[in-house]
């Protein structure tokens, strides 16, 4: 009895002892941060009849694709929320604008049971047409919501069958939404008018696109990409510049994008404080077919107009994207310049304007603009720049003062050369 009575005792301790350290656990644990929220990926596989071809591996499309789904859902990430979408997969008959609407979300967007979606891939079978932009309009539908990254990966094996709606327009209006969706695209036919479409519709989100021809490439492409949507990334920031300086917006060190259209100049403001140095890159994606000998700029200013110093470059030919940057160091202040040590320093207001060079046939839509991502930062300024920027022979008035003064040292020395030549000929 007396060991019975002792147990119990001891049981009775330790029960209390528990339920005191799981009261005090549990508002610790209520406490944590939010985790991130979870990245989106959907799917959109192509069931047209024409994927019933067999050129993969000796197999059908279809069937390739299916196998390349099943390796991809056993490795996709437990923090990705994967969806897949189909096109074509339903209507088999020669009505275009019921088979233009044939799409449909197969397994919706959420924490992935393996299981549920790979038995939903298996049932599907090569079947009608191939409306792509309207399965990129349901797929940008499917992942709204959040401010998780998203990604829509594009499986195709032929060209949109359901115009006027144009899908490389439809990628453009969904990038104009702003909401950094990327859409990548993978062809399984090396045509050259499949790849011109597939990859229009990905440069214009930033994505990517890939010709695909074995069963296994398919697969490590589509995990891959599936893979980079786990990453953790810069999301940029969606800004919009003004067609001035005054109106323009105020940025931060960061990575936005904007459009800009043809011809057009865009303004940003960047404060600068004494001792640091501006670093400032543009990219402009030429997403659309534009003319030959283009080029882009950018230049800081001040408020006053006066420019500091400029970047350029130029091409011609066919291209994806041109790029340009400049860097800005400004001098560290010095003690005289301030009647009080305790006072900070006064940011100095960089105007950033953006200028492209861009023209395009008239059959080429203008709106929305070309994609454009601008990267700005503000680091500590070298002790020694040797940048032309910290000298100001950039800012005009030095440059211009430099050359008049070289030009008339270089007159004087060839008018004295000159005049001696001829003395000693009139000797001799």
């Amino acid at each position: 009895m007396i060991i019975r009575r002792r147990l119990t005792v001891g049981v009775g301790i330790l029960l209390a002892t528990l339920t005191a350290g799981l009261g005090t656990a549990l508002p610790a644990a209520a406490d944590e941060a939010p985790t991130k929220a979870s990245p989106k990926v959907e799917l959109v596989l192509d069931v047209s009849g024409s994927m019933r071809t067999r050129d993969i591996d000796g197999q059908s499309r279809m069937t390739a694709a299916k196998q390349a789904f099943n390796e991809v859902l056993d490795a996709v990430p437990e923090q990705v929320q994967l969806g897949i979408r189909t096109l074509g997969a339903d209507y088999p008959g020669d009505d275009r604008k019921v088979g233009c609407k044939d799409t449909k979300q197969l397994y919706p967007v959420g924490p992935l049971d393996r299981t549920e979606a790979k038995t939903a891939v298996a049932t599907l079978a090569p079947t009608g047409w191939t409306p792509i932009g309207p399965a990129l309009l349901g797929a940008a539908d499917d992942l709204e919501g959040g401010d998780s990254t998203r990604r829509i990966v594009l499986i195709s094996d032929g060209e949109d069958t359901c115009g006027p709606l144009d899908p490389c327009e439809v990628a453009r209006d969904i990038a104009a939404r702003g909401i950094h969706l990327v859409i990548d695209t993978l062809g399984l036919v090396p045509n050259a008018k499949i790849r011109q479409q597939l990859t229009c519709i990905a440069e214009a989100t930033g994505g990517t696109y890939t010709a695909v021809q074995h069963t296994d490439e398919l697969s490590d492409r589509v995990t891959q990409l599936v893979d980079r949507a786990a990453e953790p990334v810069v999301t940029p920031v969606a800004t919009e510049g003004a067609d001035s300086c005054s109106a323009a917006p105020q940025l931060k060190a960061g990575l936005y994008t904007d459009r800009e259209k043809l011809g057009e100049h865009r303004w940003y403001r960047v404060d600068v404080l004494p001792g640091q140095e501006l670093r400032a890159s543009v990219s402009v994606s030429a997403d659309r077919a534009v003319n030959n000998d283009y080029g882009v700029l950018l230049r800081a200013v001040t408020l006053h107009g006066r420019e500091i110093v400029r970047g350029s470059e130029s091409g011609t030919g066919r291209t994806d994207a041109i790029s340009s940057g400049l860097r800005y160091p400004k001098p560290e202040q010095d003690d005289t310049d301030s009647t009080d040590t305790e006072d900070k320093p006064a940011a100095e207001t960089v105007c950033l304007q953006l200028s492209n060079s861009f023209s395009a046939p008239a059959s080429v839509k203008t709106s929305p603009g070309m994609p454009v991502e601008l990267t700005v930062d503000v680091v500590d300024a070298p002790d020694d720049a040797a940048d032309a920027a910290a000298f100001g022979l950039g800012r005009g008035w030095w440059l211009l003062g430099v050359l008049v003064l070289t030009g008339l040292i270089a007159g004087l020395l060839v008018g004295w050369i000159s005049r001696w030549r001829i003395a000693v000929w009139r000797t001799n």
